[in-house]
């Protein structure tokens, strides 16, 4: 009874606009209510017990880290290199706007900072060219889900904490998946300005000397997540430690590197980061008290078995897993749905012979895709509302997209090398 009124009020509280963490928060006191053993304490508890934890910094420094490199300047060398890159592709625009993407899921870790910065520096690019709006902000929103998968993506450090699954295995792990959607990506790009004759002129190569001079400006970032990646895989330092050197990384490239940030920029940086790290943090400690509850009541277990009554074969397991996360990605946030859904989905993966690591690519994909969905897509509003696209087109826009993102999805559950092949050689 006790847990019904909990789940019910934590779905009514959420569709009527309450603060995710909130909600979450409010629903678990009243669980304990109508238990009858409230004790506010215990809450308290529970709540402070999730965050209690050293891996659980790497989320803040990570996200210190890319925050700060935004005001370094390697932004803009990044947008020159990837502008070199893809120069002599159909849909040039298109293209560089998804390379961009890739470069920086390597920094920053976070897909609404991605999505909003080439919103305002390549959506405006793009219109001149004679790019539609709405595609070119769905193709902006759309790039951005390469970010979580990416390393070194917040997503990734929270699975992994969560579900107390390799984050360094999951930082491998990612780059041939994010590589793969991004490959896509542009497949469409290509054929998309063929047919509507977007700069589709033939265009010179760059030389030699121009992409190794583009390099060079970018190099600093083409070799910042290398050197998380591999310090963490090799046993240098752990995800914890790697993101305090991810800022300190930054630090030194912004104030004596490039030396373009002030230090009213690094007061920015770090008052952005404080904002938003609160938030994250208060999300995860409500989830933390959630999680308690439903493994107090047995829910994983329960939900376990009759899971694996109902669905017998791995193929059906991914299929329906795909189908619930688009629906329930249109209506939670993601890192909210990490928190809460981890705990219940790793229980069945045993019974299915998935790999963790696997599950966890998959898992952070499809749930990225309610974030360029209504009604409460984050991505879509926040690079609809700086374009000034109408929501409307944006979702007709969006469709195609949508669509690559299932096939990326699909192809990351039905063939696990993608997502293992990298952990497995390293």
């Amino acid at each position: 009874m006790a847990l019904t009124i909990m789940l019910v009020a934590l779905i009514f509280l959420i569709f009527i606009n309450v603060p995710v963490a909130f909600a979450i928060i409010a629903s678990v006191a009243l669980y304990f209510i109508f238990a009858n053993d409230f004790n506010a304490m215990v809450l308290v508890q529970r709540m402070i017990s999730g965050l209690e934890s050293v891996p659980l910094m790497a989320i803040i420094f990570f996200m210190a880290s890319g925050i700060l490199l935004n005001y370094t300047g390697i932004t803009r060398r990044l947008l020159a290199f990837a502008e070199i890159i893809t120069r002599p592709l159909p849909g040039a625009l298109g293209q560089v706007n998804i390379t961009l993407s890739v470069l920086m899921s390597g920094l920053s870790g976070s897909n609404i900072a991605d999505a909003s910065m080439q919103s305002k520096m390549l959506v405006p690019s793009m219109v001149k060219k004679g790019y539609d709006k709405a595609f070119s902000t769905a193709l902006t929103a759309t790039a951005a889900i390469i970010t979580p998968i990416i390393p070194p993506g917040i997503a990734l450090i929270m699975y992994g904490y969560v579900g107390n699954v390799s984050i360094g295995d999951l930082f491998m792990a990612g780059i041939l998946p994010g590589l793969t959607l991004a490959v896509l990506l542009m497949i469409y790009v290509h054929f998309y300005a063929k047919k509507h004759n977007l700069e589709t002129e033939k265009k010179e190569k760059a030389t030699a000397k121009e992409f190794f001079s583009g390099l060079k400006d970018a190099a600093l970032a083409v070799v910042f997540p290398i050197i998380i990646i591999g310090g963490i895989r090799f046993g240098i330092f752990s995800a914890t430690e790697a993101g305090a050197i991810a800022v300190l990384y930054a630090l030194v490239i912004g104030l004596f590197v490039y030396r373009e940030m002030g230090l009213r920029d690094l007061k920015k940086a770090i008052v952005e980061t404080v904002h938003t790290g609160a938030g994250i943090l208060l999300i995860i400690a409500a989830g933390t008290a959630f999680g308690w509850v439903l493994t107090l009541e047995q829910v994983p277990q329960m939900l376990a078995g009759s899971i694996t009554e109902i669905i017998s074969s791995r193929f059906v397991f991914f299929v329906v897993i795909l189908l619930f996360l688009l629906i329930l990605g249109m209506f939670i946030e993601g890192n909210v749905a990490i928190i809460i859904l981890t705990p219940l989905f790793l229980p069945l993966l045993s019974e299915y012979g998935i790999d963790p690591v696997h599950f966890g690519i998959f898992f952070i994909l499809t749930l990225s895709i309610g974030t360029i969905t209504p009604p409460v897509g984050t991505i879509m509003f926040v690079t609809s509302s700086i374009t000034g696209t109408k929501i409307e087109d944006f979702v007709r826009a969006s469709i195609p997209f949508i669509i690559i993102l299932i096939i990326a999805s699909l192809l990351i559950a039905y063939i696990p090398q993608i997502s293992l092949l990298l952990p497995t050689l390293f």
